[in-house]
């Protein structure tokens, strides 16, 4: 929206509602990963931010007529993508409840971004903005790829080594065409830290808490109404469909709790977490299964040339089977490989700790038809303490490490 501002592009915000648009058939036939941002015009649709962004902007904000302005500006795009982005998420998400708390992910998160503010503020040294005398492309993604940290978690204490980088951020977010979409950006006063509480209200366990919190609420006395007049005579509701607990005959287990290795993998070390699933693993109530992605002809490895789109093909996954989270803990790898024809794709591959025997996505029709996609193998016996300690420390059963992974919990 803030170039498209900058270039006089007419874009519109459609009304949307998350989990109703984006799993409606019209819009799965333009977007078939259900993501967004999604733009539409004139027979052209976009996901991705950046490609979105692209498309609206002007030549000027692309870099103008220049190669290496240009390659710059593309330079600064990635560099937001690869390297700010995926650290900011790590440490401000926990902040808002959005995501569990992991204090590894969160010191790795921080000292990555020291370093890319670092360089950041040693190229704004002598600059204004990122890439020539004016604003780009480069400091529109940039800059709003920052906001969360300035907002949630820089505080002054952490900005103070970054002075050109706090001058310049400054800078942009208060140019009119900046201001008319993020509105005001106050700047951190106090570090955020996990809310728990946030966390609970957004995750909850089966409703636990609820019942109680009903019980201290005094007796209310309800108003007498009247009788609504014919013509507002409410409409009859329809009655809610009842929740079937698919996994109702699983036998629950003594010795092992998701919920527990979830709390344990998430805030200790590896060593650890993993000497506490070793301990309590039940394999009679619970299962371990590895995936990978299936390539069957040429033209599949061709579709994954690009690591992001490999990471949606995953993310997009994860969204369509969103009912098993409190089921089962998954993570993939996204792997830089070579095909058969010797080019470079992107192999996605996984492991996952679920509940029952029977592969989980077996349950449901909709979770059966998105894991059809992948290949399933049963890891039985000590294997399955190898495959889970191998992929939740982020690499793969030979040791290998991803270029990118993703976590389902």
């Amino acid at each position: 929206m803030i170039a498209a501002a900058y270039s006089g592009a007419n874009v519109t915000v459609a009304d949307f509602e998350y989990g109703k648009t984006n799993t409606s058939t019209d819009f799965l036939k333009k977007f078939p990963l259900g993501r967004v941002p999604a733009f539409e015009s004139n027979g052209l649709c976009l996901n991705e931010s950046d490609a979105i962004a692209q498309y609206v902007s002007n030549e000027a904000l692309l870099g103008g007529s220049d190669n290496a302005n240009r390659a710059s500006v593309r330079e600064y795009i990635s560099f937001a993508e690869n390297e700010i982005v995926p650290s900011a998420c790590a440490w401000v998400y926990p902040t808002l409840g959005l995501r569990q708390y992991n204090k590894q992910e969160t010191d790795k998160a921080m000292t990555h971004l020291k370093a890319c503010l670092t360089k950041l503020n040693n190229d704004l040294l002598t600059r204004t903005f990122l890439v020539g005398e004016r604003i780009t492309l480069a400091d529109i993604t940039l800059c709003t790829s920052l906001v969360m940290l300035y907002v949630q978690v820089l505080d002054a204490k952490f900005r103070e080594a970054f002075g050109n980088v706090n001058r310049w951020f400054v800078t942009c977010v208060n140019q009119p065409n900046f201001k008319k979409v993020l509105g005001d950006v106050k700047l951190c006063e106090k570090m955020a830290m996990f809310d728990n509480k946030r966390y609970q209200e957004l995750h909850p366990k089966g409703g636990k808490g609820k019942k109680t919190e009903e019980k201290a609420k005094p007796k209310e006395t309800k108003p007498k109404q009247e009788k609504p007049k014919p013509q507002e005579q409410p409409a009859e509701e329809a009655e809610k469909p009842k929740k079937v607990d698919l996994f109702k005959d699983w036998k629950k287990s003594d010795k092992f709790n998701m919920d527990a290795w979830k709390t344990e993998y998430a805030n200790n070390s590896l060593e650890v977490s993993m000497k506490w699933f070793d301990e309590h693993w039940d394999p009679e109530a619970f299962a371990v299964y590895h995936a990978q992605y299936k390539f069957e002809k040429e033209s599949d490895y061709a579709d994954y040339s690009m690591e992001f789109n490999a990471s949606n093909l995953v993310r997009g996954f994860y969204q369509r089977i969103e009912g098993l989270r409190k089921h089962c803990h998954m993570n993939f790898l996204i792997q830089k490989k070579t095909s058969p024809s010797g080019k470079t794709y992107y192999d996605m591959n996984g492991c996952i700790i679920q509940k029952a025997q029977p592969l989980c996505f077996t349950y449901d029709e909709m979770w059966k038809e998105f894991s059809e996609s992948y290949t399933w193998t049963k890891i039985n016996g000590p294997d399955a303490n190898k495959y889970v300690k191998a992929y939740f420390s982020g690499i793969d059963i030979d040791g290998n490490e991803p270029d990118d992974f993703d976590e389902f919990r």
